[in-house]
This record gives structure tokens, sequence and C-alpha cells, in this order.
């Protein structure tokens, strides 16, 4: 039987909080997560940055902006029109 590691220390996120960027590091991941998500799905759906641009209606800059996953200031009025472009919803809900 194995023993317990007594010398385990804190979580990650209490360490991330001690250092004062947990809600940076929460945002950022969220963001990568978002941008991966609408990536697979351009992807799938066989869909390039001109098109998506198109289909957001809005410059392909503003799209490399959303695909960015170290860009974490993008509006929810972007995500949105990215959501619709690929055929999705987008939902978000307080945890």
């Amino acid at each position: 039987m194995k023993k317990k590691n007594p010398r385990i220390g804190s979580s990650l996120d209490d360490f991330l909080k001690e250092e004062g960027i947990l809600e940076e590091a929460r945002a950022t991941a969220l963001k990568e997560a978002l941008a991966w998500q609408v990536q697979k799905a351009m992807k799938r759906a066989k869909i390039n940055k001109v098109e998506m641009a198109r289909r957001m209606n809005t410059s392909r800059a503003a799209l490399d902006r959303l695909l960015d996953p170290g860009n974490a200031s993008v509006t929810l009025q972007t995500l949105c029109r990215a959501a619709r472009a690929i055929g999705r919803d987008l939902r978000i809900e307080l945890v």
C-alpha cells in the first residue's frame, strides 16, 4: 500500500493567487480554449480566414486577434459573431 506524500504543497490556483496572477491566468486559459475551438470548427467546416472574416463581417486583422491565444482582449460581440459564422452558439455562465 502506497503512503500519501505529506509534503504536497498548495494547489496551482493557490500559488497563482499568492502571486497575484490567478485572474489573468484564468482569462488567458479561457481565451486559448476559445481560440482553439474556433480554429477547430473552421478546419472541420473547411472555412479559411478570408471566408471566416467575411462571414463575421469583420476584418482579417480582427479575426487574427480572435485566433491569437495570447490576445485576451476580445469582445463578446466578436465572440458571438464568430460562433454564428461557424454555426454555433456562444454560452457564457458564471460558476
